[in-house]
């Protein structure tokens, strides 16, 4: 068993590189290796308990994908977001339902709407994985992100709705509606509170190990509270994530915050091998106890499924008026900043360039209908379909996750590897509102840190404030109110940390410093590079 995960870990590995390679996003590449599992002989039968798949999964990507989420730009994009998250979700659920209850008439309708809400929301991973490699507006950019955070919850809630009814047999709206509006409510108001126990109880924590461990286990623990109480564990993780965000990174110490980032990078990727391995696994079973007879039927279901996700999508947002219905359309609500003491020509760079453009137009409306990749959040729905239970297993549950992956290797394959071509041909214009922001906080920053060293006549604090002064002058001179990308001695002092780097090698080679005291001078040396600002490289 260990020599087959470190094989699948390897081979993910090289599969992500060549992705990266290919500016493709990396969740295509697991999905055809999935594929290629459920084909290899002698490969461990893999099982998932149901009842952990939606935690294991969603929690840690729904905290990762909340911290990374802005809640002034939530607010600004709120009408494109909502129109995504709620109503393309919802269409796309009935979509899908009424294509397969036409294709297998005996399938329950409770069944039908299960699968359209597992293949519903798009994945943000997949999405944003190819908009890194592409330059691309910053609102689509904050458009896709919200939607993949707030869609897994109204996917996921009527998902939760349409299992319940397949395991009872009925569904009454009166009587779930209350329950229903309740949980939400309560989601949203649990949330924010756990985010303020959270926070508290981090104030005691500063060793980065504990703090990264704790950090996992308030995801698991806010998602099991929420579903012990009957609560969303979607929308309490997710607001519980918007609020820590908004308050953890002035009560985080730098160590503990540059090693968790890593580590998170690559919880979220060993997750993504994860759910492919294991949605990998269950196919070959599902294809082993098909009937010749019925190799046809499930590749039609599955095919139309497909075509009905991608179709609605466009059709959903394409449009002048879905576009209109959406958001897309003019946002006259002006994002000028207020920056004060930088000079007038500053000023002016922030005004024009901190507004982004108030008309998105077609070919931003097809970028982001094609964006809609399926991934995580599809297969987890899926594999947490009950395999047995009073009932028996869930109905029709070897067809939905037949259809699912085929609908997570479509989108993955079909969009996701057209997506950065396509990209490259709309020529989609951004003012870089982000690169503004960025040159505008840097100058405040500075600002600030000149004015903290008044006083202080010594020849160290000199030097600092003229490093400083470059920047915040430059700044004022810029005519759009950007400020430099790094500080002025930030090359200099790389090639000084290389060649202070290359030195102690070399000592250490000739055993004239030990192992100890050269781990404590990498480390220093480490921190004094990173003081530099990033590149993106790193």
């Amino acid at each position: 068993m260990f020599e087959w995960i470190v094989a699948v870990l390897v081979g993910a590995v090289l599969l992500a590189a060549l992705a990266r390679r290919l500016g493709a996003p990396y969740p295509a590449f697991l999905a055809l290796g999935g594929v290629g599992l459920a084909l290899v002989p002698g490969f461990p039968n893999l099982r998932l308990d149901p009842d952990l798949a939606l935690a294991l999964f969603l929690a840690p990507v729904l905290v990762d994908a909340g911290y990374a989420t802005s809640l002034r730009d939530l607010r600004v994009n709120w009408r494109p977001i909502a129109g995504l998250a709620v109503g393309a979700v919802a269409v796309t659920t009935i979509a899908v339902a009424v294509v397969v209850k036409v294709l297998v008439p005996d399938m329950p309708l409770s069944a039908a709407i299960v699968l359209g809400a597992i293949v519903a929301p798009p994945d943000a991973v997949a999405a944003l994985s190819v908009l890194a490699h592409v330059p691309l507006p910053h609102r689509l950019t904050t458009i896709l992100r919200g939607e993949s955070l707030l869609n897994d919850a109204g996917s996921l809630l009527i998902y939760r709705l349409g299992v319940a009814a397949a395991a009872t047999g009925h569904f009454s709206l009166s009587e779930v509606a209350p329950a229903f509006l309740l949980g939400v409510v309560g989601s949203l108001i649990a949330g924010p509170i756990l985010a303020r126990i959270y926070l508290w109880a981090m104030r005691w924590v500063s060793d980065p190990a504990s703090s990264i461990v704790l950090q996992f286990a308030a995801a698991f623990g806010v998602w099991i509270a929420a579903e012990a109480i009957e609560l969303s564990g979607v929308l309490t993780v997710v607001s519980f994530a918007l609020v820590v965000a908004r308050y953890a990174p002035e009560r985080t110490a730098p160590r503990p915050r540059v090693l968790s980032y890593a580590v998170w990078d690559t919880a979220i990727f060993v997750l993504n091998v994860l759910a492919f391995v294991l949605i990998g696994n269950q196919l070959g079973p599902i294809l082993e106890r098909l009937r010749a007879s019925e190799h046809l039927p499930f590749a039609l279901v599955a095919g139309s499924v497909l075509l009905t996700v991608v179709l609605v999508r466009i059709a959903w947002v394409l449009p002048a008026s879905g576009i209109r219905r959406i958001g897309f359309a003019a946002d006259r609500r002006s994002q000028d900043r207020s920056v004060l003491g930088l000079g007038t020509a500053f000023r002016k760079g922030i005004a024009a360039g901190g507004r982004e453009s108030s008309d998105l137009g077609p070919g931003a409306g097809f970028a982001v209908s094609w964006a809609g990749m399926r991934g995580l959040v599809t297969i987890a729905g899926a594999l947490a379909l009950p395999e047995s239970g009073p009932n028996g297993a869930f109905p029709y549950r070897d067809l939905i996750v037949l259809t699912a992956f085929a609908v997570v290797i479509g989108t993955l394959v079909l969009q996701g590897l057209t997506l950065r071509p396509l990209l490259a041909w709309l020529k989609l214009e951004d003012t870089d509102p982000v690169g503004h922001e960025i040159g505008w906080g840097r100058a405040e920053a500075y600002s600030a840190a000149i004015r903290s060293l008044e006083g202080d006549e010594s020849e160290i604090a000199e030097a600092l404030r003229r490093e400083f002064r470059l920047v915040v002058e430059a700044a004022e001179a810029h005519e759009e109110g950007l400020a430099p990308e790094g500080l002025p001695a930030d090359d200099a002092r790389r090639r000084a940390i290389q060649a202070a780097r290359e030195r102690i090698l070399t000592l250490r080679r000739a055993g004239e410093i030990g192992d100890d005291a050269f781990f404590v001078l990498e480390e220093e040396f480490d921190w004094t590079e990173l003081s530099a600002t990033p590149r993106a490289e790193t």
